[in-house]
Order: C-alpha cells, then sequence, then structure tokens
C-alpha cells in the first residue's frame, strides 16, 4: 500500500525522507524569512509580542540545514488553543506540545521530501529565550560559531537519518555557550 501521507510514515522513514544535510549560507534565507514573517503577523495579528529569525541560517557565514527557524513570543495572556487552530488553519504542522507553550510547528515538509522552502515554528510566551541569547553569542564570537560549524558536520555525517540524535549530540555545546553567554552578561560585556 503506498503511503501517502506524512502521518502514515514511521520515524524511522521519515528520518530517511528527510536526511540532516548542510548546506552553504544561502543569501536568500533573511528573504525567506522576511516574507514568512510578514505572514505570520497577519494570520496570528496582535497576539505577537515578538518575531524573530534564529538557529543558524540566521548565521551568514556558516553551513546549515536549509530550514528557516522562527521564533514567534506571544503575551501570556494568549491562550494556546487559538494559536494552534489558527496556525494549523494556515498549514502549520504541529510537532510538538509542551507546557508552559513551547511548542513547535513545521512547513514545507512534503511526502516527496523537502519543499523549496522549509521552516520550523518555535511559539513561546514572551520571555528571556535561550535560543536568541544563543545566536547572539555565535554572532558575536567567531570562534565559538566555528566550533559550532565544525560539530554540526561532524554529527550530520554521523546521523545523517536520526535527527534526534543529532539535535541531542549538539546540547552539551548549546549548554556550554548558553553558561558563556551567561558570564559575559554578569560581567557586563554581553
Amino acid at each position: 500500500m503506498m503511503k501517502t501521507r506524512l502521518s502514515d510514515l514511521s520515524l524511522e522513514e521519515l528520518w530517511q525522507l528527510f536526511p540532516i544535510e548542510l548546506r552553504p549560507y544561502n543569501p536568500m534565507y533573511p528573504i525567506w524569512y522576511e516574507e514568512k514573517k510578514r505572514e505570520l503577523l497577519e494570520v496570528l495579528g496582535p497576539d505577537v509580542a515578538a518575531i524573530h529569525h534564529i538557529g543558524s541560517t540566521a548565521i551568514p557565514s556558516i553551513d546549515s540545514k536549509p530550514i528557516i527557524d522562527i521564533l514567534v513570543e506571544v503575551d501570556k495572556k494568549t491562550h494556546p488553543s487559538s494559536l494552534k487552530r489558527t496556525l494549523q488553519n494556515a498549514g502549520w504542522i504541529l510537532m510538538h506540545e509542551e507546557v508552559p507553550m513551547r511548542d513547535s510547528y513545521n512547513m514545507g515538509y512534503t511526502i516527496d521530501g523537502f519543499a523549496e522552502k522549509v521552516f520550523h515554528l518555535h511559539l513561546r510566551y514572551k520571555g528571556k529565550q535561550d535560543e536568541l541569547v544563543f545566536l547572539d553569542y555565535l554572532l558575536n564570537h567567531e570562534e565559538a560559531c566555528l566550533a559550532y560549524e565544525d560539530l554540526k558536520r561532524t554529527l550530520a555525517k554521523r546521523y545523517r537519518h536520526h535527527r534526534d540524535h543529532y539535535t541531542k549530540m549538539k546540547t552539551d555545546f548549546v549548554k556550554k555557550i548558553l553558561e558563556l553567554a551567561k558570564e559575559e552578561q554578569d560581567k557586563g560585556l554581553g
């Protein structure tokens, strides 16, 4: 029987269909982000407190998975279920829900593989976001940025078809960078 929906595929089949591939920076990334940001502002309206381009595609100097990561922050009074309906009606696929709201959505995954433009949306209540702290540190510390790129290259080779391991194996590095960023902030450098 031919599988025609992503929801029909096992996790292993999904990992085969959507391998970890790193590519050189594409100057279209910020343009695609801005297009999607406008769409999100239109769809979500006043619920949006801030929208940020995060992840490796926000760093012009390194290779990355060709997936635009977007962080959407909403006010704490916003109810997650209304956002969920709105985003799903706009074509976003809910991948993960967590309380308090740390929801993840994606767009651009098809039964035939990646679309030309692929997006991950991270929905959070407004506040201090580790993703922004991490990105800011990398943008301001070239040696850390290059070390992160090297780690990603190594992991992409090892875990090409196992996204969870790829992500998990970056955790210690991310924690270390967040600690360094906090130290800088405590010293008044960040």
